[in-house]
């Protein structure tokens, strides 16, 4: 697989980060979207450890963008954009967060709990099912239960979803596992809100007020450490507001005007 897709025409000045870890592609869509405007560059992470996505990220970009950047990160792109973005702050002259995952352990607790309440009885058993398949050491193949169980989780991360088509290529479980272990515990240990401290350019996120993942553990941390950041709000909107029946026009005019001119 090939680390990166581009969309739209030179100078390059946007790029999106597809969420996960481990899942390439998701953000197709609103790349395709944003290119009739500007250049977009949809970076796929194949590093199997956090450090080698940042620094994967950063050659992609060195080779292909004109810098500095806007980066829009998407669920665990918006962690890793914003750890990159804090690391390299020349690259990035805004960073936008869609649907991020909480800053803080605290307001992780519940999201699987959350997400599993909305999914039917026989929905649930099924991902019951499928993660003790993917706590299983003797199974090598992991790949198409992860696949499955973010197949089902997604509707529990849907308000009102338009009909689409996944887009995600490669379900990889040894980056989702390598990387999200890493940074669990960057995050539990403090290390990530830290870093925002770095972060000198504007921040906007974008957040369904359906997300499972709390909206709560993205603003009240980044607001203490991040002098330029802006919050909004989309209703009726779950994870991905460019699949949501209602949000989806207004979450595309914010991110459009968002973007460099």
């Amino acid at each position: 697989m090939l680390n990166l897709r581009k969309y739209g025409n030179k100078p390059f000045r946007v790029a999106v980060i597809h969420g996960g870890p481990g899942a390439p592609g998701e953000m197709a869509l609103v790349a395709r979207e944003l290119s009739s405007i500007t250049g977009v560059l949809e970076p796929l992470q194949t590093a199997t450890k956090l450090e080698g996505q940042v620094r994967e990220l950063k050659t992609v970009l060195a080779k292909n963008a004109a810098l500095p950047v806007t980066l829009i990160g998407f669920s665990w792109g918006a962690l890793l954009s914003f750890i990159f973005t804090a690391r390299h702050p020349s690259f990035v002259r805004k960073l936008i967060l869609i649907g991020s995952a909480p800053y803080e352990g605290k307001y992780a607790l519940n999201i699987t709990q959350t997400r599993l309440s909305r999914l039917g009885e026989a929905e649930r058993e099924q991902a019951f099912s499928l993660m003790q398949t993917l706590n299983a050491p003797a199974i090598a193949d992991k790949n198409t239960s992860l696949a499955r169980l973010g197949k089902l989780l997604s509707r529990a991360d849907s308000y009102d979803p338009l009909p689409h088509d996944d887009e995600i290529l490669e379900c990889r479980y040894d980056i989702y596992q390598g990387v999200w272990e890493q940074a669990a515990e960057l995050r539990s240990s403090s290390k990530l809100l830290k870093l925002g401290k770095r972060i000198r350019c504007p921040v906007v996120a974008i957040h369904g007020d359906y997300d499972p993942h709390p909206s709560e553990g993205v603003v009240e941390p980044l607001s203490r450490v991040i002098k330029d950041f802006r919050f909004i709000l989309l209703e009726k909107c779950g994870h991905r507001p460019w699949l949501e029946r209602s949000a989806r026009d207004r979450f595309y005019n914010i991110l459009k005007q968002e973007l460099p001119s």
